[in-house]
């Protein structure tokens, strides 16, 4: 469960199979009615009359029937628990030189089709394998299996985001081999898997010449979590009002340090060089399990 969007009171499946859930993970929540005394009321309100900001006061989000202390309470609790889990599995893809990737965006970025691509190029080169995170179906691991490449499908029912335990179990069960790329592609969403630590080296944010130059603005957590940005479709921009400069400003107006690709899986265009990261981030990979960095 998170607390921005209240998700997490579906079924999880991984690979068809119900997830049972730890004891201090993913148990559901008791709401308590607001207690509306002064001392918990603790958000700012600003009267404006063309805009409503629920996104103010310490828990930076708004839930029917609890304060913003009890939500920050109820988040800094399962996040600790996630970075637990998390931190579990970076110790075990470290130990076993596995270069992980996090791949976020909005639905239709062509999350997919990119990653479909990307495999196709590196299946005689990594050895390689995908987690799929979406709500339902799995439709997504049954594209990825085509290539000839190992994918295991969670759906998260209800959830919007995969969390580190959902990965560790998937990882457990995939039995990953030793000095290879791991690929998550998570549930289409730009908001709640911006907070959610899987274990992995990097969040790779995809964004699509087809959405809006401001997207980075009006989601600053997701880009600002990202060390990678790939500007995807490029090869519709002259068909397009896009401004793709704008962009790539507005992610680095979040994120300064956030490395940009600009890329299209139909042209090929920025293919080479976003096999060439991934390849040296797999390279440091080994290097650490190693003893070499």
């Amino acid at each position: 469960m998170c607390t921005t969007c209240g998700c997490g009171a579906g079924q999880t499946l991984i690979g068809g199979h119900a997830l049972k859930q730890r004891k201090a993970g993913g148990q559901k929540m008791q709401y308590r009615t607001p207690d509306h005394s002064a001392h918990e009321h603790d958000h700012v309100h600003e009267h404006t009359h063309n805009s409503i900001d629920f996104g103010t006061g310490p828990a930076g989000a708004h839930a029917p029937g609890m304060t913003q202390a009890r939500m920050v309470k109820i988040e800094r609790d399962i996040l600790s628990k996630n970075d637990s889990y998390a931190n579990e599995n970076r110790g075990y893809l470290a130990a076993h030189g596995i270069f992980a990737l996090n791949l976020v965006s909005s639905p239709g970025s062509g999350k997919t089709t990119l990653l479909v691509k990307t495999i196709v190029a590196l299946n005689n080169e990594l050895k390689l394998a995908v987690i799929e995170g979406d709500q339902q179906t799995d439709n997504d691991a049954a594209r990825i299996r085509a290539t000839g490449a190992s994918a295991l499908q969670i759906n998260t029912g209800k959830g919007c985001h995969l969390d580190a335990y959902m990965v560790g179990r998937a990882m457990e069960q995939m039995k990953l081999e030793d000095d290879s790329l791991l690929l998550i592609e998570n549930v289409g969403n730009l908001v709640c898997p911006a907070s959610f630590d899987l274990g992995e080296a990097h969040k790779v944010a995809i964004l699509s010449v087809t959405e809006g130059e401001d997207k980075p603005l009006k989601y600053p957590d997701m880009f600002r979590a990202s060390d990678l940005m790939l500007l995807n479709k490029c090869d519709l921009l002259p068909y397009l009002t896009f401004d793709a400069n704008l962009a790539i400003e507005n992610a680095r107006r979040v994120n300064p340090n956030i490395q940009v690709i600009r890329i299209s899986a139909t042209s090929g265009e920025g293919m080479e060089e976003w096999l060439t990261w991934i390849k040296a981030g797999c390279q440091k990979a080994v290097a650490g399990r190693m003893g070499g960095a």
